[in-house]
C-alpha cells in the first residue's frame, strides 16, 4: 500500500527540488487553502490545463494545504525507470486502465483514503481540457464513485496560468522571465449529501460528477473573472461531430467527382 512504499528522505529531496524549480518560473497565488482538511482522507479534485500542472498542483497542496500530495498515475508514466522509483518512494499510485489491475489500484486508492488518511489528487476530466477557451470539460465518474463509496470529502480546486508555461500539445515549455503567474483557489467540500446512501447507478454517479465539476468551474470563473460556458465541452461529442463532418465532406467530394465524370462522359 501507499504508506508502506514511502521514503521520508526521497520525499524531502523531491519537495525541495520541485519548490526551487517552480520558484524560478512561477509566481504562485493561493486562495482557499483553509478548505483543505489538516488531516484525514481527502480527495482533492482539480481541473487539468497542462502536462506541467501536476507540479504546481503538488506545490499548492504541499505548501498551501500542508498535505502530502498523492497522485493516481497512468501506468505508462511508471514505465520510466527514474519516475517509477521516485513515484513509488513518495506513495504515488499507478493505475492500469482497462485491466484487472485497475480494480486493485482503485482498492489501493480507497485504502490510502480510509486507512492511511491520505490526500489523494484527482483530475476528474482524465486528461488536459480540450475546451477551446480552457474551461473544465465533462468528466469521468471515477472520482464520484470513490468519494461516495468511502465517504471522504471532495475539495474542489481550480487553477489558471500553467497554459502560459506549456500549452497542451506543445513540447517546449516557456520558461524565460518574467515568472508566470499561477493562481489557485480551493472551495469548501462539494455537497454530495443527496447522493450518499443511494445505489451507485450511472445516473447517481453522473450527477455527483457534475456537481464536483460545477464547483471547480465556478472557482475557475472567479479566478478568471469571466462567465463559464452554459454547457461544459464534451470531448466525445466533439470527436463525433468531427468524424461526421469529415464523412460528409468525403461524400460531397465523391458526389462531386461522380457528377464531373458524368459530365465529361456526356460531352465525349
Amino acid at each position: 500500500m501507499a504508506k508502506k512504499r514511502e521514503s521520508a528522505w526521497v520525499k524531502w529531496v523531491v519537495s525541495r527540488i520541485v519548490r526551487f524549480a517552480l520558484w524560478l518560473v512561477t509566481k504562485p497565488e493561493w486562495k482557499g487553502t483553509e478548505h483543505v482538511p489538516a488531516k484525514g482522507g481527502t480527495i482533492v479534485a482539480f481541473n487539468h490545463l497542462s502536462v506541467l500542472d501536476p507540479l504546481t498542483v503538488a506545490h499548492f497542496l504541499y505548501i498551501g494545504g500542508r498535505r502530502w500530495p498523492t497522485f493516481t498515475m497512468k501506468d505508462a508514466v511508471m514505465n520510466i525507470p527514474v519516475v517509477r522509483s521516485v513515484a513509488s518512494s513518495t506513495g504515488q499510485i499507478p493505475i492500469k486502465r482497462g485491466s484487472a489491475d485497475a480494480v486493485r489500484a482503485l482498492e489501493e486508492v480507497e485504502t490510502a483514503l480510509t486507512r492511511d488518511g491520505s490526500s489523494v489528487i484527482f483530475y476528474p476530466e482524465g486528461t488536459c481540457t480540450r475546451d477551446p477557451n480552457l474551461w473544465p470539460m465533462t468528466a469521468k465518474t471515477g472520482v464520484a464513485r470513490i468519494a461516495l463509496s468511502t465517504g471522504v470529502p471532495v475539495v474542489p480546486v481550480a487553477h489558471w496560468g500553467e497554459q502560459q508555461l506549456l500549452p497542451y500539445g506543445e513540447k517546449k515549455p516557456h520558461l524565460l522571465p518574467p515568472r508566470k503567474k499561477v493562481q489557485f483557489k480551493a472551495g469548501p467540500p462539494v455537497d454530495l449529501d443527496r447522493f450518499r446512501d443511494k445505489p451507485l447507478t450511472n445516473t447517481v454517479l453522473q450527477e455527483a460528477t457534475e456537481a464536483i465539476m460545477a464547483d471547480i468551474t465556478a472557482l475557475q470563473a472567479e479566478i478568471r473573472g469571466e462567465e463559464p460556458p452554459v454547457e461544459p465541452f464534451d470531448m466525445k461529442k466533439a470527436r463525433k461531430a468531427e468524424r461526421e463532418a469529415a464523412e460528409r465532406a468525403e461524400n460531397d467530394e465523391d458526389t462531386g467527382n461522380g457528377e464531373s465524370q458524368g459530365k465529361n462522359d456526356a460531352e465525349a
